[in-house]
Order: structure tokens, then sequence, then C-alpha cells
């Protein structure tokens, strides 16, 4: 009897044991679903508002079918061209970002039921005649944005000339200043940024019928059924009606697509608050509020700026002296090495490496941060032109001072080390400090590994106030700021190693000649 006992007591603190850990399992909270969009002039389909926070049909879509499955939905910014590539590398779960679905993009990643349906709209100057064919346009010059289906029915239009643009503020700004006949592009992004222009129209009848979905990455099928379910909820209860509508874009053809009526369940508010805030010319007063309001996001994105730019540099100057080094002293296989890595980053472009280091090495096993891409690819990049810098120093040196160092005894590497680099330094000096502006200004191509830096955040609040003049103005200040003292301490640095600082008295450019005293004539 007392065996039982002992075996029941041994026994309920295992099942105590099992059902606290049964409840923790139970209440450990679903993953996030991580969804990325290219936020930057990108209403109305996810933007960042005058308050610095998200907004648009697409973020209200996404956040509505979080709360459906469960999950909080967590923003992950890329910039356009890399939302497809960062998705195959894993940044997030998917997209939704106005793509478009389509056969050729079908085979790449996979694609929930579509979330909206609309056209393609032509927008051109107020008051010249409406078209009502595309044929209309031949001989004509039209704009449109890259990977679209505009820019694939303009190009399958013969006689018309097509101007690509990397945002459609720009093709609109171009048609209201007489630059090209016209834009074709959505529907969405015609209303919100050609609509409310007193300079523009729109005009001709609804081109083409374009789907759009939210791309999950291959392989992913629970994800896709998981959307679609949600998608499926927000159709039948009536809910993507009202996201719709109230950001004015409840058409026939998306009433057609869902099989609902055709009139809008709500009125379209956010349209309208969108033309408020961004309709007409702003005041002084409005445009010094809205830098203001943009400060913190401008001073994070100058602190990322010059922690990348400097540690990139610190990259490029080592790693260029060890490629200089070897160039000239090493062992014939490592100085052929050298010379085809430098030639090899001098002529491709910087832009094609950050890609290669951040969306293709994770393809070989080898995933790197954004923050460690960035750096490492400035750095590599800057490294080739370092080292000739180093090499054109190290010729500089007169050969005498290395054949003195070993008069003295020391060997080749003493002598480098503490005789021809210490003045080689002199020379290379100055040009390390240009390269630095240059891998400055250079780090503004970060925003493709999804780091918001300076030129990111110019893009996001100019395409917020529709102010690019005066936000350019002052983020090419910032810049300015943080490369002036790099330049004065270099100044500084070079007088100090060339032993002849210049004294308080003299005057740049002048001579400090020492004073002949007069001799005293005997006058006898």
């Amino acid at each position: 009897m007392r065996r039982v006992l002992r075996r029941r007591t041994r026994v309920w603190p295992i099942l105590f044991a099992l059902i606290l850990t049964g409840g923790v399992l139970r209440c450990e909270p679903a993953p996030a679903l991580r969804w990325a969009a290219d936020p930057n002039s990108n209403a109305p389909y996810t933007f960042y508002g005058p308050d610095n926070k998200l907004a648009g049909f697409e973020y209200e879509i996404i956040e509505a079918i979080a709360h459906r499955l469960g999950r909080n939905a967590e923003f992950v910014q890329n910039d356009w061209a890399g939302l497809i590539p960062g998705l195959g590398r894993g940044l997030y779960d998917c997209v939704i970002c106005g793509i478009e679905v389509t056969p050729d993009k079908a085979e790449e990643v996979l694609f929930t039921n579509p979330y909206y349906v609309t056209y393609e709209q032509f927008a051109g100057r107020h008051g010249v005649a409406p078209i009502t064919s595309l044929d209309q346009l031949r001989g004509k010059q039209v704009g449109t944005l890259d990977q679209t289906a505009a820019l694939r029915m303009l190009e399958s239009t013969p006689g018309v000339v097509t101007k690509v643009y990397d945002q459609e503020v720009n093709a609109y700004q171009d048609v209201a200043n007489g630059r090209i006949f016209g834009v074709l592009l959505d529907f969405p992004i015609a209303k919100y940024y050609a609509a409310p222009d007193p300079a523009l129209q729109l005009s001709g009848p609804p081109f083409g019928r374009i789907l759009y979905g939210i791309a999950i990455r291959k392989g992913n099928d629970q994800l896709q059924r998981d959307l679609n379910q949600a998608l499926a909820e927000l159709i039948a209860s009536g809910e993507l009606r009202n996201i719709l509508s109230r950001w004015g874009l409840w058409t026939p053809a998306a009433a057609t697509a869902f099989g609902q009526p055709e009139t809008a369940s709500v009125p379209d508010l956010e349209y309208q608050a969108f033309v408020r805030t961004h309709g007409g010319p702003a005041s002084l007063w409005t445009r010094l509020s809205h830098y203001l309001d943009s400060w913190p996001l401008l001073v994070q994105a100058a602190v990322l700026t010059l922690e990348i730019s400097v540690a990139g540099m610190a990259v490029a100057i080592a790693a260029g002296l060890m490629l200089a080094i070897l160039r000239l002293y090493g062992p014939w296989p490592f100085q052929w090495l050298a010379i085809g890595y430098i030639e090899l980053i001098r002529g491709t472009p910087l832009l094609i490496q950050l890609l290669i280091i951040f969306y293709g090495l994770p393809n070989i096993g080898l995933k790197l941060s954004p923050f460690t891409a960035g750096v490492l690819g400035l750095g590599f990049n800057y490294a080739a032109y370092e080292a000739e810098n180093y090499r054109a120093g190290i010729f500089a040196v007169p050969k005498g001072q290395m054949q003195a160092a070993r008069a003295l005894g020391m060997t080749h590497l003493q002598g480098l080390r503490f005789v021809v680099l210490p003045q080689a330094l002199r020379f290379v000096l100055p040009p390390i400090t240009n390269d630095f502006i240059s891998l400055l200004k250079d780090s503004s191509l970060v925003s493709m590994v999804t780091l918001i830096e300076l030129t990111g955040a110019y893009n996001r609040i100019a395409s917020q106030t529709f102010d690019y003049f005066g936000t350019g103005l002052l983020v090419a200040a910032i810049y300015l700021l943080i490369g002036l003292p790099f330049v004065r301490l270099a100044r500084l640095t070079e007088r100090q190693l060339a032993g002849n600082p210049r004294r308080p008295s003299q005057k740049p450019g002048m001579l400090n000649l020492p004073r002949v005293r007069k001799p005293i004539l005997n006058p006898e």
C-alpha cells in the first residue's frame, strides 16, 4: 500500500509539470506576420502620412488580415526593385505593394486571390482633347513606371515614345510642365496624383484589367491558404468594400469581381483628407512645420549615414593597404589576384556589388544583416581605389629611403613599416579625404538593402509633402555639415605630418622667411 502511495506521489508532480508546460505552450503568441512594401511616394497603397504613421488601403487590408489570423502585422520597408528579391531571401513573409498578378511573376512567387481589381488610366494636360484609344498616342511621348502593365501596353503600341520614371510624382510633374504628352498608370495612382491637380485631367476609357495579389515565397503554401481564407472573410463581411470605399477606390470593376453592389458603402473620407493635405501649394508656415516634424527622422538617418560611412571607410583603408602591399611586394600569384580584384571592382557598378552581397550571397548560405552588407559593400568597393592611392604614395617616396633603412640594419618589412609607409601617408591623405566624401554620398545606395539613410529619409519626407526642393536643400545641408569636419581634420593632420604647422601670424600662401640683420658699418 505504501509503495502504491509512493508511486502516486511521484506521478502527481509529473502530471502537474505537464499541465503547466501545456498551458505555457498554448499561451505562446502566434508569430508576427512580416510584410513588406515601398512607402515612398506610394499613395494610396502604403505610405507615410503627415504624422509619419503608415496609412493606405493596402496597409489597412494587411492589418485586417493579420487581425483575422490572430497575428501582429510587422512592417518591413524595402525599395520597389528589392521587394521580390527580399521575399526570396526570407526577409519577410509576404509583399503587398500593388503587385500585378501576371504569369511571369507567378513563376517566381505565389499569389493570393486578388484583393483589388483595377485598370490603366491616362492623364494629360488640362484642356487637351481626351483620347479614346492608345493608337492616338503614336508619335507622342508618354510616361509610366517600370515593371507595370502600362509599360507593356505602351511598348506594344507602335509609334509610342515611352519614358520610364522611378516615381509617379515626377511623371505627372513633367506632364504639367509640358515635357511629355501624358502618363498612363494604374487608376489609384492617377486618382491620387493627377485628378487633384488643376493642370491635369483624366481622359479616355479604362485600359486593360489589372489584378492585385499578395506575393508569398514559393513553397509557403500554408501561408497562402491562410491569407486566402482571411481575404475571403473580408470580402464576405463587407470589410474590404468599406476599406476601398473610404479611399475612394470602390469601382464597378472591383464590385463585379467581388460580386457586390457598385455603390460605395461609406464616404471617401481618406481620399478627401489626402486632397486637403496635398492639394495646392503649401504655405511657408506649413512647410516649416513639416521640416520640424521630420527633424527626428533626419537626425536618425544622418547618424546611420555617418556610421555606415565611417565603418565602410575603415574597411576600405585596411583592405586597400593590404591590396597595395600584396600588389607591390607579394608573391606573383597574390600580385595577380590583387590586380584582378582592383580592376574587377573598379569596372563594375557599386549598386550591383551591393545587390550581390545582400541578395546573392544567401544563395550560397551566407546571410548578412543590412548594416553589415552595406558596410562591406562600400568598404570593399572603395578598397580598390584606396589600394591605388597607397601604391601611388609608396612610389612617391624616394627609393633611397628604403635603401637607407636597409643600411641601418632594418629588414624589408621594418623599412616598409617604419620608413616608407609613414612618408607615403602624407601623399595619400588628401585623396583618402576626397574618397571619404565620395563614400559619404554613395552611402545613399544602401537604401536598396532596406536601410533608411539620409537619401531614403529625403524620399520619404518629400513624397509626403511633395516639397522636393526645400527638403532637398535641407538634406544637402546635412550632408555638407557631416563632411566638413572630416575635411578640416584631414587638413590639420596633413599639416602635422608635414612637420610645418601654420603659425597664427602666418598668412595663407605666404612664406615665413627669416629676417636678415643688416651689418653695422664702421664709420671709420
